[in-house]
């Protein structure tokens, strides 16, 4: 995993990341501490992985705000993608 979103490349990476390493179905705007997992319905996160992500999605949006992109147009091809 990126330790830190710098180019639109990192957000892309750190999607795909979460969605086929994590397998996680995400939210750009949830925090990462809310997330379960469905079988044990225990955290999926420790607070300090939680944190770790959110400090990057909050990255994600920087570099999107600043480049003039959608954060949601980002993620959700490679959502849908993974969904087929």
């Amino acid at each position: 995993m990126l330790n830190s979103i710098q180019t639109l490349s990192d957000v892309e990476t750190f999607f795909i990341y979460l969605i086929h390493e994590e397998s996680l179905n995400f939210h750009p705007d949830e925090d990462f501490k809310s997330y379960i997992n469905v079988e044990t319905r225990l955290p999926s996160y420790s607070p300090e992985e939680a944190e770790l992500r959110n400090k990057l999605m909050e990255a994600c949006f920087e570099i999107c705000e600043k480049e003039g992109v959608e954060i949601y147009d980002i993620g959700l091809p490679f959502l849908l993608d993974r969904l087929k």
